[in-house]
């Protein structure tokens, strides 16, 4: 009975190895394009906080552009194209009017002089080094209909090999745990030895960041996944962000609209704020909404408001995204996804284990493509040889 129970256990990793063995040769070059990119990614906010050349502004005893003033100044710049919104960052920075369009994809920015509404910079969002790297890692530069479907059944092929490397790498005994633990290495050990021990012992170890930097990403890239999640968790509301209509009806046109003193009212509201982007509405029907940052770098727990356009009375939007301390658990925990996946939720000590566990997330498919490559083409031995030559 138990050479049986052993026979299948052996016949079971058999066939854990080769599913591990097959999905890591379909899917490898594509995690690590996938990989290596998001290392990359991690660090673009600091980078390019570094790497900003817009002139600080000096605060003035003045009235700041209102949001239609931005926006007709902008429209101005880049003539015949949408703006989506409006930010207002410290009172030392530039007032930044954002411009964006789905298809074709059009993303750049105006930034103004709050006071006197001078062009300090047009910034085209579509190029650059890091515009490169999210391109790659969303969409591998393909199509993006084409592309995010690739990315996100990699990702879960990649989530299907974590755990199934882990039931390969468990040991059947202590003295094999300890060297699966850690890196034995002596002057004869040979580098076949030292790729497995990097592929094992590092995938180890990386694994249980690396499941949950998967698992965030499959949240963002299909949104099937992420109302399965919300919904498993107890969420009852939308997962796709849903601004409301006015509870007015249609815009009623008149001299001085209601949006032109929103942002003077949220800058007294919110104080603590670090920026506040007010976006205009797609309809005369559409609420206006607010999205009030506290933390750079951070946006889970920004706040989502929805103003009607005719009365500024505050509206309740039926999705997660509205008011970070009115969430519950479920939309509170859906709203950090992001944050999670960058590692920004633990601040510069997560976004550096997200660096590292993205790096060596990297180095998977490229030890276990040598491993495979190792084993599939070993070199016979020279008796080997010898014998076969006889045969010929």
């Amino acid at each position: 009975m138990k050479k049986k129970n052993k026979k299948s256990k052996s016949n079971l990793k058999k066939w854990i190895r080769q599913i591990h063995l097959y999905l890591g040769l379909v899917t490898g070059a594509i995690v690590f394009v996938i990989a290596v990119t998001g290392c990359l990614w991690v660090f673009q906010e600091e980078i390019k906080m570094l790497t900003n050349d817009l002139p600080e502004i000096e605060k003035r005893d003045a009235s700041i552009l209102t949001p239609l003033e931005a926006k007709a100044l902008a429209e101005e710049e880049l003539p015949g194209r949408y703006v989506h919104g409006t930010l207002y960052a410290e009172e030392n920075e530039p007032i930044e009017v954002i411009f964006y369009e789905l298809e074709p994809e059009f993303y750049q920015s105006v930034y103004l002089h709050p006071y006197t509404g001078d062009v300090l910079k047009v910034e085209n969002h579509m190029t650059g080094f890091f515009h490169f790297i999210l391109d790659g890692h969303m969409y591998l530069w393909l199509p993006h209909e084409i592309g995010s479907q690739v990315v996100g059944w990699s990702t879960f092929i990649f989530f299907v090999m974590l755990v199934t490397g882990i039931i390969l790498w468990w040991p059947k005994n202590r003295k094999m745990k300890k060297q699966r633990l850690s890196f034995d290495w002596k002057k004869s050990t040979k580098w076949k030895r030292k790729n497995f021990d990097l592929h094992s012992v590092m995938g180890f170890y990386v694994s249980f960041v690396a499941v949950v930097v998967v698992f965030t990403g499959l949240v963002m890239v299909f949104e099937w996944f992420a109302s399965a999640v919300y919904k498993g968790m107890g969420g009852e509301k939308e997962v796709v962000f849903t601004i409301p209509d006015n509870t007015s009806g249609t815009f009623k046109a008149t001299e001085n609209p209601p949006i032109e003193s929103l942002i003077v009212d949220l800058k007294k509201e919110y104080p603590e704020a670090v920026d506040l982007e007010i976006h205009y509405p797609y309809t005369d029907s559409s609420s206006i909404y607010v999205e009030v940052a506290y933390h750079d770098g951070i946006y889970y727990t920004a706040d989502y408001r929805f103003y009607d356009q005719n009365t500024l009375e505050e509206i309740e939007t039926p999705s997660i995204y509205g008011i970070y301390e009115e969430a519950g658990f479920s939309e509170k925990v859906m709203r950090m996804n992001y944050d999670i996946h960058v590692g920004a939720i633990a601040g510069l000590p997560g976004k550096i284990i997200a660096f590292f566990a993205s790096l060596i997330c990297a180095s998977l498919p490229v030890t276990g493509f040598l491993l495979w490559y190792g084993r599939k083409f070993k070199k016979k031995s020279p008796r080997l040889r010898t014998r076969e030559l006889e045969f010929t």
